[in-house]
């Protein structure tokens, strides 16, 4: 698949929940979100009829997202029927990591490849701060679990946020002078509007270059085919690596070659974007074949954007949170 502007799309995102076990200020509110009801969500075999129609079109990396995808039943079933579709693909995983640590074994054993962690600070009462949750200790045992089955290579994805815990990007980066991680640092992006971080707590990509340089020399690592939006990084001698997600003050659009899909079955050509595709009727209407499946995300493809609009005169946040959109 060939978006208009010549970008391959061979990615995608696929979110199964829109459930989560934590409550991060900057995705959603105190009180949380009034949860999808269950019968609109996906089943696991919508999911991989959308899957499969994916990767008929050269699809070759499925990201299972949330919500949280640890919260629901069945993902290690999930998973292994994923990883059995007649058409091979890379298949990951974005986890808080709280339930990772006795999944971590049966997901791989499944076919999962790897898993990227989120996880925003190294210090307990923190985490309970950003999380409005403990279980810091659980992640780190999960970080653990995930490397000992071979869920690897290990990414954990840190938003520094203004005020808050931009002065631990160091220890972070750290990390991946101790082991053979990719330590990710993303650029907070105000996808919606209502939450306790404003667009002004940003810590740009520059500043979060400059905090890394202080640490030692930052050596650029050359790019191989598809690699993300991340500007990867390497300290001399170190065994990880360090990546840094411009995510606002550089566009990296050029580069995206992804869809995504809601748990709710909404196809959505740009994160930033409101426009979505609805393959829910599609995928209940008995009556529909595998080639209207296959066109509506042909569709999705060509009406992807150029770029976002985040931070730029007039943008305005769109009504679904990041927990509704899988990331």
């Amino acid at each position: 698949m060939q978006d208009t502007f010549g970008r391959t799309i061979d990615y995608l995102r696929l979110s199964i929940t829109d459930r989560c076990n934590l409550r991060c200020r900057y995705c959603m509110p105190e009180a949380g979100v009034a949860p999808l009801e269950h019968a609109d969500i996906l089943s696991y075999e919508e999911l991989l009829r959308v899957a499969a129609a994916a990767l008929r079109l050269g699809v070759r990396k499925i990201r299972v997202t949330g919500g949280e995808p640890l919260v629901r039943r069945g993902i290690v079933d999930f998973i292994g029927r994923l990883a059995a579709l007649p058409v091979a693909a890379e298949i990951t995983l974005t986890t808080n990591g709280l339930l990772l640590a006795d999944l971590a074994a049966p997901l791989k054993a499944a076919g999962l490849s790897r898993v990227n962690v989120s996880l925003d600070t190294l210090h307990p009462e923190r985490f309970a701060a950003i999380t409005r949750r403990p279980g810091l200790e659980k992640v780190l045992a999960a970080l653990a679990a995930a490397e000992a089955a071979g869920l690897t290579p290990l990414k954990i994805n840190m938003v520094p946020i203004r005020g808050v815990n931009e002065d631990e990007i160091a220890d972070f980066a750290r990390l991946a002078l101790e082991r053979p991680w990719q330590v990710r640092f993303i650029e907070f992006m105000p996808v919606s509007g209502g939450l306790d971080y404003p667009p002004e707590s940003r810590f740009p990509a520059a500043e979060i270059v400059d905090a890394l340089g202080r640490l030692g020399t930052l050596e650029p690592v050359p790019r191989q085919g598809a690699a993300g939006p991340a500007r990867l990084y390497r300290y001399p001698g170190a065994p990880g690596e360090i990546g840094v997600i411009p995510a606002v003050s550089t566009h990296f659009c050029g580069e995206c070659n992804r869809l995504r899909v809601t748990a709710d079955g909404r196809l959505r050509p740009c994160l930033l974007s409101a426009e979505e595709v609805d393959l829910r009727g599609v995928l209940r209407d008995p009556e529909a074949t595998p080639e209207q499946l296959e066109a509506l995300l042909l569709g999705a493809t060509t009406a992807k954007p150029e770029r976002h609009g985040i931070g730029e005169e007039g943008f305005t946040p769109g009504k679904r949170r990041m927990q509704g959109i899988g990331g």
